[in-house]
């Protein structure tokens, strides 16, 4: 059961860094989450190698309007996005952490909802690249990022889902219990790989890329 990738062609695959913005980053933000620092070193390192390989490197971010008129259900579900303390379009908060900040020529589209996919056109990009397989890493596996993973493989691009290049943050209890971070991560990279995507370390996907170079210098 789940997606298999045995090969990854640099030409025709997109790494989508999701939501890696100041207000889940920054030290003391008001959605401050500590597995992101925790796998910072490993996504330097990814970008790294993809820009070098040539993979297409796409950023998202989630933002809002400042009169909250793209805001949805959010306001309700986040107190922080209902009180305008994070993730208002414009704003600090909402750029790329600067350690991991795109490059001149990689985009950033802006999203309103979890989905990269939702509202926006990051699909025609990925069409009018002739990207097969997208490689998500970011934040937060269970929300952005597994929602990502899922509109990726309902429009037919492969889904490689780093799982030490992703993480979250822990749940407080609504009535299962408190639902740690580390917990949250395991479970949905379960489910991912068995419904949706290939789930991977950094350290395979870019074996897999270098093998596939190598198959095709052969």
């Amino acid at each position: 059961m789940g997606l298999v990738i045995n090969q990854i062609d640099p030409k025709k695959t997109a790494l989508l860094v999701v939501d890696m913005q100041n207000d889940f980053m920054a030290s003391g933000a008001p959605l401050e989450t500590a597995m992101g620092q925790e796998f910072l070193p490993r996504l330097k390192e990814v970008l790294n190698f993809s820009r070098d390989k040539g993979i297409s490197v796409i950023y998202t971010a989630h933002v809002h309007r400042e009169d909250g008129s793209d805001m949805g259900l959010y306001g309700e579900i986040y107190p922080p996005v209902a009180e305008r303390a994070c993730l208002i379009d414009e704003t600090p908060g909402t750029e790329i952490y600067p350690e991991v900040a795109p490059l001149e020529n990689e985009p950033v589209i802006k999203k309103h909802r979890y989905s990269a996919f939702f509202g926006t056109d990051l699909d025609i990009i990925l069409r009018n690249k002739g990207i097969e397989t997208v490689a998500i890493v970011g934040l937060t596996t269970e929300d952005c990022c597994f929602a990502a993973a899922r509109d990726a493989m309902y429009r037919g691009y492969k889904v490689a889902f780093l799982s030490d290049v992703t993480g979250t943050y822990d749940y407080a209890d609504i009535g299962f219990g408190v639902v740690p971070a580390a917990e949250v991560h395991r479970v949905c990279l379960t489910v991912l790989g068995g419904s949706t995507a290939h789930v991977m370390t950094a350290e395979e996907y870019m074996q897999k890329v270098k093998e596939t170079e190598k198959a095709e210098q052969a």
